[in-house]
C-alpha cells in the first residue's frame, strides 16, 4: 500500500483530533480527571462527553464516577488495549511521516 493510502487508511476512533488529544494526555497519567481533560483539550463538557464515551465504548478508556466529598468527580483512564493503542498509532505515524519525506513521485 503506498505511504498516502495508509495515512488514508488510519484507525479514525483513534486519529480524529480530540479523541487523539484525549488517549495522548491519558497516555502520560495513571487517570485524569474529566475537568482537567475539558481544561487540557479546550473541548466542551458535551463534547469532550461524548469522546471519551465512543473511546469507552471501544474498551480504549475506562470511566469511573465517584463522589469527592459531595462533589461527583469523573475519572478516566487508559485500559491495557488503549495504552497499546495509542501507542501503536503514533509510532505507525512517525513511521508514515518518514516514508512520506522518502516518496518521490514517479
Amino acid at each position: 500500500m503506498a505511504v498516502f493510502e495508509e495515512i488514508a487508511a488510519l484507525d479514525r476512533l483513534i486519529h480524529e483530533p480530540a479523541r487523539l488529544a484525549i488517549l495522548t494526555a491519558l497516555s502520560a497519567c495513571h487517570s485524569a480527571d474529566f475537568l482537567f481533560l475539558q481544561r487540557l483539550t479546550g473541548l466542551t463538557k458535551g463534547n469532550l462527553s461524548s469522546h471519551l464515551s465512543k473511546l469507552e465504548e471501544a474498551g480504549l478508556v475506562k470511566i469511573e464516577k465517584q463522589f469527592v466529598g459531595k462533589v461527583p468527580n469523573t475519572q478516566a483512564s487508559l485500559t491495557a488495549r488503549g495504552r497499546a493503542a495509542i501507542e501503536r498509532h503514533w509510532q505507525r505515524l512517525e513511521t508514515l511521516r518518514s516514508d512520506a519525506q522518502r516518496w518521490k513521485p514517479s
